[in-house]
């Protein structure tokens, strides 16, 4: 049995301890919330019921969004059509295009193209179980205990290889910087979590900070021409796939 079968199975079969669980919590929120009634001089009668459920609802929310983090490690969605709605949705009215799916024939493929005002991005999609720890330790990248220098590795040629075509074919030099999407896992950064990770010229992130990541971090200063340019010559000489 895979461990995303097994997952899902612990996961219905711990459904009913969960809601256990939650009931004490809940149980927890009305005793709070008529303490406080009584503290301020307010109603017991509707601030405990409602904090109780207020806290059953939260704990109910947190739980499905958890499980929910995992389907793609699951098999259940497409980390690419996630990370790419996610991008459009942020980047557009920013200027910036994305292209899906590319490759430069022979030599490498990626997930999503972003170009735009602050320069280019290539960021590709991977997926790991969700006790799975991310970090950089003496630079080097670890997802778990394997190192993660062959995916690094793999990500940064395919941004360099993308970089030549696109200014050898459009006359606009680029560098273009490469993001992994991170669906599931947890990334760590020494002793604190944080929201990136970055070590052997790759940064990982959550695919809902991906669009942030490349508002806050401009590499390089396109005008309006320089972006039209390169978004018709990657789509005109870069490989579509599937």
């Amino acid at each position: 049995m895979s461990p995303q079968v097994m997952y899902e199975k612990n996961w219905r079969e711990e459904s009913k301890e969960r809601w256990k669980a939650r009931g004490l919590k809940a149980a927890g929120g009305l005793v709070a919330g008529i303490a406080l009634a009584y503290r301020f001089g307010l109603s017991p009668v509707v601030l405990g019921p409602a904090l109780g459920v207020l806290v059953a609802v939260a704990d109910l929310a947190w739980d499905w969004w958890s499980f929910r983090s995992t389907a793609v490690w699951r098999g259940r969605r497409r980390g690419e059509t996630v990370t790419a709605r996610l991008l459009r949705r942020r980047l557009r009215r920013h200027g910036y295009r994305v292209l899906d799916g590319r490759a430069v024939p022979g030599q490498a493929s990626i997930d999503h193209l972003v170009i735009g005002p602050g320069g280019v991005w290539v960021v590709d999609n991977e997926a790991w179980d969700p006790d799975t720890e991310i970090a950089t330790y003496g630079g080097r990248l670890f997802f778990g205990e394997k190192y993660g220098s062959k995916e690094a590795r793999a990500l940064v040629e395919a941004a360099e290889a993308l970089a030549g075509v696109l200014s050898r074919e459009s006359g606009v030099p680029v560098a273009i910087e490469p993001l992994l999407a991170v669906h599931g896992g947890q990334l760590v950064h020494g002793t604190e979590r944080r929201r990136t990770v970055t070590a052997e010229g790759v940064t990982l992130l959550k695919p809902r900070h991906a669009a942030s990541w490349i508002l806050g971090a401009p590499r390089q200063a396109l005008d309006e021409s320089q972006v039209e340019v390169l978004t018709r010559t990657a789509a005109r000489v870069l490989r579509r796939m599937g």
